[in-house]
């Protein structure tokens, strides 16, 4: 692996990290970041698929205790009922995203989506926090299956790149009248079944591809990928305590603006 792969994989390792969890669309900006370093290596593509699942292990290591009591306990209704939460949740833009995959990925996944997308998404954020008021539903177990259900189809507005997977299921959780901890960890519950299900269809489809000449490729970049998506889910919890989203709202504005001039 040269240094240039190297210094690669691991600014899209981390650029995949940063963002997955945030409301600021972690495809949007890969798509960007690989065209403003010029990522050129021949399976860019199947690296993609590996920083996400290093950014899904965040997830599962990060809420591991939880996830392990309901699995555990899959016979109290408690554990039932998320379970089935997540299931009704992820199966809208799972029906939708196997249905027009191919469609999305070769029209949708340009510079120009991205930056529309950005800018959509951050005024939309700004509209639902001016009407959002404090949720009733204050705790993942309490979350109801039609909640669950609405959430799911606001997900499947993330399958437009830029969008953002997490920022539609928070703000699709706010409007449905989660509290912002609430909606937030239920968006990083519900990334699981999601990213592993998307991950997986991209790697047999390009399972061709996969070669050992590219191992420590992918590792750096799923390694990087981990660590920094494990910071920030930690600190994002720590922050809605006390926040709203407006900043990520301007932030995407802002960026959607600069990327725009840059490649349009």
């Amino acid at each position: 692996m040269t240094l240039i792969f190297f210094i690669q994989a691991v600014i899209l390792g981390v650029i995949e990290g940063l963002t997955e969890f945030l409301p600021i669309s972690s495809t949007g900006h890969l798509i960007i970041g690989a065209h403003l370093i010029n990522a050129n290596h021949p399976n860019i593509e199947v690296f993609e698929i590996f920083i996400q699942l290093g950014a899904i292990l965040a997830i599962i290591y990060e809420y591991r205790i939880q996830l392990l009591k309901k699995t555990l306990h899959f016979s109290d209704q408690k554990s039932k009922t998320f379970f089935l939460n997540i299931f009704l949740a992820f199966l809208p833009a799972a029906i939708v995203g196997l249905a027009f995959h191919d469609v999305i990925k070769i029209f949708l996944f340009n510079p120009i989506t991205v930056s529309f997308a950005l800018i959509i998404g951050g005024i939309l954020i700004l509209l639902i926090e001016k009407r959002a008021n404090i949720g009733s539903t204050k705790t993942v177990d309490s979350i109801s299956y039609k909640q669950s259900l609405g959430i799911g189809l606001f997900q499947c507005l993330a399958l437009i790149p830029g969008t953002s997977r997490s920022g539609a299921t928070i703000m699709g959780g706010l409007l449905l009248k989660l509290d912002r901890k609430t909606a937030t960890e239920f968006s990083f519950f519900l990334a699981i079944p999601i990213m592993f299900a998307a991950s997986f269809y991209d790697l047999l489809k390009n399972l061709h591809l996969l070669s050992a000449n590219d191992f420590w490729f992918f590792l750096i970049g799923f390694i990087t990928a981990f660590a920094s998506a494990l910071i920030v889910v930690r600190l994002l919890i720590k922050f809605v305590a006390h926040n709203d989203f407006k900043i990520f709202a301007y932030y995407r504005i802002i960026v959607g603006i600069i990327f725009l001039i840059l490649f349009y």
